[in-house]
């Protein structure tokens, strides 16, 4: 069997030392650049010369080719410092007027003369005294990002109608959230930094022609909430013909196609953006590989985002490989995986536990450090958790959509008929089953999938077996379908089987309400506010939790949370001030989690300013650590940062990809002859046309600026 060693390329690579280091790359680079870097003048060559490449079609940013590090360090201190002058000397104008350009300085310091002359002294600091903390913040300031590509080439991706598709949930949400957030961050950052240009963001996906009443037979689609955002949509085409696939193909049925996919992405978003990207993100294993060969063709800085790594949900799924490999594929996944988080300029995680696990459990990322898969490969040296390119960065809630309970002016109140009629209505219709006898009472609160792991209906048996939990509060339950034939899902089919036996067994009907699951996420968010107005709580009670947005949610609209401690939500709530951790699988069958739900209620009848007290926790917790805007200042540092780290790295950085591309060359592509090609009716794609021109309402900015992607959707 082949066998993989990707430590091999990693002599000199710098790595953590300590277990609580892990996720903290950035910190960890930016300290070893720092080191690099101070010292004797020389040393910061390799800086002079990163800041002399920086341009944005053509336009020099930072230094022109005159400067020197004596010429920074003479007129630092000529920045004008009087507020009064500081003010006049603004935009484009600032570096005529304060003989700037002279000194061969360019624009993208700081559109003041105070914000300049803090960012060169940022520079200064850092070169004459390591400081890891100032390093970031420079590179934060520098203009090194302005056009971002976005991989999610599996499913249905589209910003309506979508959801609850093959193939088709959380990763539309979190990658649709993440570029509103990115876009803002963007304008703000080139604002601050004294420069005109507009920032361009291509989430690139496939193109299906039989789109089942989508848009995602649609080339280009403008992101809803954004200026200079959209979405691409390529075909996947035959290896052998060329001829365009009409139908959806499943998630692990991709790989023949990627490759072909990403050349014409690549071509596609070169005309649009009239350049390079200068930053590539993939998600999930067949992104993370269509970004792996897009940022490797280009020479781009490349981060990856697993989402799920299929080989932690599947027991054994290394040694069974040749089992499950008709249906999953798992011997093209598990190699896609390896090559992308080894080509990786950076990985972000959303949770410690995804990387490094916990005492209980090996981390999703840990899990590829070494393993076999009998008779196809043996890898020795996957992946390194201790290598400065794990990052964590926890995404958050829309803010537009799950906001706190108290904030009345803003709550949809549209929906509160609708949404009364979900929960009060005592008559089973289509939509819900069940009826709550009591509808003063608290309401404890779950959406999720009907699956074992999300563990539904372990919740309900916990509530249909504990008496004072049900004395004190009714349940409610968003998720799947009531008719099991309705499910094309073995498992849910299942999971709805047993919760029509548990409503039976403990004679739940007047204490719980089962409504089907709910797309509408608008609906949903006001549906979280009217749960705590009933001074209810949320519930999270699954087996394993790779982070938990609707934690986030819950937590944002101002509900108190009791959420699995297996997993991410962990390190979302600190147990006992800003929610509750329980363990589902504690002794007793739920009862340890029961009782700390029942003490809390009881605690609340008596103490009732105790409820406010761990809702008002939860929502500063969320505030400090989980927001878009958290994430995307973030993001964006990871991509400066790590762009200087592969300019120092480039010769180790060559060497891995060069093995990469022998292991891809050599033994993926033979590996994808495997994977069946669907039997359909093919013709070649006739994608809707594009979205109208916006009306451009900026002011006027040059033609190079502007580039055929702005002119489609406006500046």
């Amino acid at each position: 069997a082949l066998e993989l060693d990707f430590g091999a390329f990693e002599p000199d690579t710098p790595h953590l030392t300590l277990s609580s280091s892990i996720g903290n790359g950035t910190n960890f680079v930016s300290k070893f650049i720092t080191s690099k870097l101070s010292g004797e003048p020389e040393k910061a060559q390799p800086l002079v010369d990163y800041l002399l490449s920086l341009n944005h079609h053509g336009d020099v940013n930072t230094v022109s080719s005159t400067i020197s590090w004596t010429i920074i360090y003479t007129h630092i201190a000529s920045i004008p410092k009087e507020k009064r002058k500081a003010k006049q000397c603004v935009g484009y104008g600032f570096f005529f007027a304060c003989s700037f350009k002279e000194w061969g300085f360019e624009k993208g310091w700081g559109d003041t003369a105070e914000r300049a002359r803090d960012t060169m002294r940022s520079l200064s600091e850092v070169l004459q005294a390591p400081d890891p903390t100032n390093m970031e913040r420079f590179f934060s300031r520098l203009p090194t990002v302005f056009n971002v590509v976005i991989f999610s080439p599996h499913g249905y991706f589209g910003q309506a109608d979508v959801l609850g598709l093959p193939d088709t949930g959380g990763q539309v949400v979190y990658i649709l959230d993440q570029v509103k957030a990115l876009e803002q961050e963007l304008l703000l950052r080139i604002s601050q930094q004294g420069l005109n240009f507009k920032p361009q963001i291509i989430v690139v996906t496939r193109l299906i022609p039989d789109a089942r009443g989508t848009k995602c037979n649609q080339e280009l689609e403008s992101i809803e909430g954004t200026k200079h955002s959209s979405i691409l949509r390529v075909p996947f085409r035959r290896v052998e013909d060329g001829s365009v696939l009409q139908k959806w193909v499943s998630r692990f049925d991709v790989y023949p196609y990627i490759e072909k996919f990403t050349r014409e992405v690549t071509a596609k978003v070169l005309e649009l953006m009239e350049g390079k990207p200068d930053l590539i993100i993939g998600n999930y294993s067949d992104g993370n590989l269509g970004a792996t060969l897009m940022a490797t063709r280009l020479g781009v800085t490349q981060a990856t985002i697993a989402h799920a790594l299929e080989k932690t949900k599947y027991e054994d799924s290394d040694i069974k490989w040749k089992e499950l490999d008709p249906k999953y594929h798992f011997s093209c996944q598990f190699m896609a995986d390896m090559m992308a988080m080894n080509a990786a300029d950076f990985i972000i995680a959303s949770t410690y536990q995804e990387i490094a696990g916990s005492k209980d459990r090996a981390g999703q990322y840990e899990s590829h450090s070494a393993f076999t898969m009998p008779g196809l490969a043996r890898v020795v040296s996957g992946i390194n958790i201790f290598d400065p390119k794990f990052n964590i960065a926890s995404p958050g809630a829309d803010q537009s959509i799950y906001f706190p309970y108290t904030e009345k002016q803003r709550r949809f109140t549209q929906f509160t008929p609708a949404i009364e009629e979900l929960l009060f209505n005592p008559n089973d219709t289509r939509d819900h089953i069940g009826f709550l006898a009591d509808t003063k009472k608290p309401m404890i609160f779950t959406m999720a999938r009907l699956d074992t792991v999300k563990n539904i209906t372990g919740l309900t048996e916990w509530y249909g077996r504990d008496k004072r939990l049900r004395s004190l509060v009714n349940l409610v339950i968003v998720g799947g379908f009531f008719d099991p034939s309705e499910s094309k899902d073995r498992e849910e089919a299942s999971e709805i089987k047993k919760m029509h036996a548990l409503i039976e067994t403990y004679d739940l009907r007047g204490q719980m309400r089962w409504i089907c699951a709910q797309t509408d996420r608008k609906r949903n968010g006001e549906l979280y506010r009217c749960i705590a107005d009933s001074k209810g709580a949320f519930v999270q009670p699954a087996l394993y939790e790779a982070f938990g947005l609707t934690v986030i949610e819950a937590m944002n609209s101002g509900l108190p949370t009791f959420a699995t401690n297996q997993g991410g939500p962990a390190e979302i709530i600190v147990d006992g001030v800003s929610g509750f951790h329980i363990d589902p699988n504690g002794g007793g069958g739920g009862e340890d989690a029961t009782r700390k739900m029942a003490d809390f209620f009881e605690k609340c009848e008596l103490e009732p300013a105790h409820w406010r007290r761990i809702s008002d926790a939860g929502l500063a917790r969320i505030e400090g650590c989980y927001t878009w805007r958290i994430y995307a200042d973030k993001t964006l540092n990871m991509g400066s940062v790590y762009t200087f780290w592969r300019v120092l790295n480039k010769r180790q950085k060559l060497a891995k990809q060069r093995y990469i591309q022998l292991l891809y060359n050599l033994h993926f592509r033979n590996l994808v002859k495997n994977v069946a090609i669907p039997s359909e009716q093919v013709e070649q794609a006739k994608p809707v046309a594009a979205a109208p021109p916006r009306a451009n309402s900026s002011t006027k900015i040059t033609a190079r600026s502007q580039s055929r992607f702005q002119r489609i959707f406006g500046a």
